[in-house]
């Protein structure tokens, strides 16, 4: 009965209730027009807070190990055996590898001949020299018989003389015996003649002696280099570590022709390891070696870890004209969790400031979107220096509030450390609570940030 009663009202008075519906529609287009003629701009805020803040670096950068040393081969082979593999854990002195050492093997034993025929070659020499000195004194002693002979025949020819002068003894005897003299003078010459060939003889047999000496050193070093090359076809590891690469199969042929091919990388240790992060040019000069800095990896993404910052290197980067510099973070990895090569996302802290005033840098990005010289007369009007309109400063930027009359007033502020969040003032009259505009939604429903003066644009359109 009560439905029926709502129904005949509701027909009774159907005119009424669309008049009424009619009423409202047009109450509401005539108030979207005149809002949309009005012109007027809403104005976005955020609040000044009170709290800490923490301006940090973040980069991304690599685990390394600490120190990563490459094996390599120094002579050039086939691979015939492999005795460890990747994450093998090696000792100093332990066989990785060995070449096919048959061709090394032959050159030793080459060289081993070459070095005894060397050898023996001095070992001739060394008793020629004996028979050469030997002669020498054989002919020394002919030298002295034959003198002696001259000086019997001198005197024998001068008595035959004497005795010839006086009519004793023929002429044709004192002839003879001159001519007995001047033989036994060509006897000693002939003698002398031998003795010199000899000791010439003599030293050139002590020539060849050194040239042959020369050669066994020769043959001593060719052997033992062929002996180098042999050890050398045994691939050992030169450290403890674990291996992390391995480059060669068993009969792949290596080639160590200009320079030694890497077999094997091994990293030394890697419970201590190391991030090199890649930091923008501009940041280098805010952080701090010894600083504490963590970062985080894709491998566990819901743990945070720990290093210092040791070292940040001096070989600058430079990819797509951004400058960037290897910091060095030191961090120990005890349960072996890490492992290189991981992407590591590094946050370093540089500076820290506890209870100070927070201003959102969204606040800092705005600038009213109206002329460039309104803007002017409202700096000139609240006395706002002139470096503050221009960014990176003295660190002194402007603010922006809404006062009383609901019209933009800009405050100036000294800023210092932010973490892209808040920014912390270090002058200014804000305070808790305060009420910063960071942009402007005009009628039309669109909203803006500005830009600075000077054509450098920190907001926009959104």
């Amino acid at each position: 009965m009560a439905s029926m009663a709502i129904g005949n009202f509701l027909r009774q008075r159907k005119k009424f209730v669309w008049l009424g519906v009619l009423g409202l529609a047009v109450l509401l287009t005539v108030g979207m027009v005149i809002r949309t003629r009005s012109g007027e701009a809403r104005y976005l805020t955020a609040e000044v807070r009170q709290g800490d803040i923490t301006a940090t670096v973040q980069a991304t950068g690599t685990i390394n190990p600490l120190t990563t040393v490459p094996v390599g081969s120094y002579v050039s082979g086939t691979v015939k055996y492999i005795f460890a593999d990747f994450n093998t854990r090696v000792q100093a002195g332990q066989v990785l590898a060995q070449l096919d050492p048959a061709i090394y093997q032959a050159q030793v034993i080459q060289a081993r001949g070459n070095l005894a025929n060397a050898q023996a070659n001095v070992g001739n020499l060394e008793a020629s020299i004996a028979v050469a000195q030997a002669v020498i004194q054989t002919n020394q002693a002919n030298l002295e018989k034959s003198k002696a002979a001259v000086e019997y025949t001198r005197i024998n020819t001068q008595r035959i003389a004497n005795l010839a002068g006086q009519g004793i003894l023929s002429r044709d005897q004192a002839d003879q015996t001159k001519s007995s003299l001047d033989q036994a003078n060509a006897q000693v010459r002939a003698s002398q003649a031998q003795l010199n060939q000899s000791v010439a003889q003599l030293n050139q047999t002590k020539a060849q002696l050194a040239q042959s000496k020369a050669q066994v050193q020769t043959m001593t070093g060719a052997l033992r280099q062929s002996e180098t090359n042999l050890r050398y076809a045994t691939i050992i590891s030169p450290i403890n570590g674990t291996i992390v690469a391995r480059n060669v199969d068993v009969g792949q042929s290596v080639a160590a022709s200009l320079q030694a091919p890497v077999v094997f990388s091994i990293a030394q240790d890697l419970k201590r390891m190391q991030v090199y992060a890649k930091v923008d040019e501009s940041d280098t000069g805010s952080i701090k070696i010894g600083t504490l800095a963590t970062f985080q990896v894709d491998a566990f993404p819901n743990e945070r870890f720990q290093g210092r910052v040791s070292a940040i290197r001096l070989n600058a980067t430079m990819v797509q004209n951004v400058v960037t510099y290897d910091t060095v973070i030191d961090f120990e990895n005890p349960e072996e969790k890490l492992l290189p090569g991981q992407t590591a996302y590094v946050t370093i802290p540089i500076g820290h400031c506890a209870d100070c005033v927070k201003i959102p840098n969204a606040a800092l990005r705005f600038t009213p979107e109206m002329p460039r010289t309104q803007l002017q007369q409202l700096y000139e009007k609240y006395r706002i220096p002139s470096e503050a309109t221009r960014p990176h400063i003295g660190g002194t930027q402007v603010v922006w509030v809404v006062g009383k009359d609901k019209k933009l007033k800009p405050m100036a502020v000294k800023v210092g450390i932010t973490d892209y969040s808040y920014t912390e003032m270090q002058k200014g009259d804000l305070k808790h609570g305060d009420a910063l505009v960071t942009g402007e939604e005009l009628a039309q429903g669109s909203r803006s940030q500005g830009t600075f003066p000077g054509n450098q644009r920190v907001g926009g359109r959104r």
